[in-house]
């Protein structure tokens, strides 16, 4: 028996790092996730390697009806959508100014448009059934779980875009959860510090991401690799699966009188103490 037996749910960007160990310990726990993922294969391979039952979703999810059309997939499989874990996201450094309007313009894109078409797809199946569960007297609680970052609630240099468009999750959390907390959808984000993934591994070591034909490459330089460990008390990044679990908690029964807040996991990083 799982506390998430009979939900559904859905992880976009969970093939890989923390978006795949979110669903990993969801599965775990008796949902049933869609993984999404840019890259079909991997987004189908991950789904075959998740214990539970699990469909995929490949698609740009910055593209027009494609957040539409992975809702949609969603409810074909499970005939319900109970979680929305809004993780896929990218970073695309550089100081402000050299920074060109497409490399802001996508960060935004990715980090705040996509979730609010996710949210505004899966709205109808997660307000509806809570109206007549309303009528009816019962107390049904879903999840929404936006990831952010501490980027986004403390700033950072050299990522005005991704800072940006993390700190626009935040406004779209609280404002969510002003409307949606009569239907008692739990609307919560959660902000990370500094958590390992190809996103932060060494610049040499985390290769590219190609979006609209433009070859972005991932990674931090290794000095402030080294400089990060020494903001955190804990002494050390954590790992996706550290990271999966707080997101699991806000999906949790124990998060259900939690809501329009930001979480932040960070092992005590001094960035990311306040929100």
């Amino acid at each position: 028996m799982g506390v998430l037996d009979g939900k559904a749910a859905i992880v976009t960007g969970s093939a890989r790092g923390i978006g795949r160990a979110t669903a990993e310990l969801l599965a775990e726990q008796g949902a049933r996730v869609l993984i999404n993922d840019l890259d079909g294969d991997v987004a189908e391979q991950a789904s075959g390697e998740i214990g539970g039952e699990t469909v995929s979703f490949a698609g740009d999810l910055t593209k027009d009806g494609v957040p539409d059309a992975m809702v949609a997939r969603a409810v074909e499989a499970f005939g319900a959508v109970d979680i929305v874990v809004n993780n896929a996201g990218y970073t695309w450094d550089g100081p402000i100014h050299k920074m060109s309007d497409q490399q802001f313009q996508a960060m935004l894109d990715i980090h705040n448009v996509v979730p609010f078409r996710v949210l505004r797809a899966a709205a109808p199946h997660m307000r509806e059934p809570a109206k007549k569960e309303r009528e009816e007297g019962r107390e049904v609680f879903r999840k929404v779980v936006n990831v952010s970052s501490i980027s986004g609630t403390m700033g950072n240099a050299g990522q005005a875009n991704y800072s940006s468009g993390k700190s626009g999750v935040v406004g779209l959390t609280k404002t969510l959860a002003k409307e949606w907390g009569q239907f008692k959808i739990n609307v919560n984000a959660i902000a990370f510090g500094f958590v390992e993934t190809r996103l932060t591994a060494a610049k040499e070591d985390a290769g590219t991401i190609e979006r609209d034909g433009e070859s972005i490459k991932l990674g931090i330089p290794e000095q402030m690799r080294q400089m990060a460990a020494m903001l955190i008390p804990i002494g050390r990044p954590a790992t996706p699966e550290e990271a999966a679990g707080g997101i699991f908690f806000l999906c949790s029964p124990w998060s259900n009188y939690v809501h329009g807040q930001v979480l932040n996991v960070t092992g005590g990083q001094f960035t990311g103490m306040t929100s």
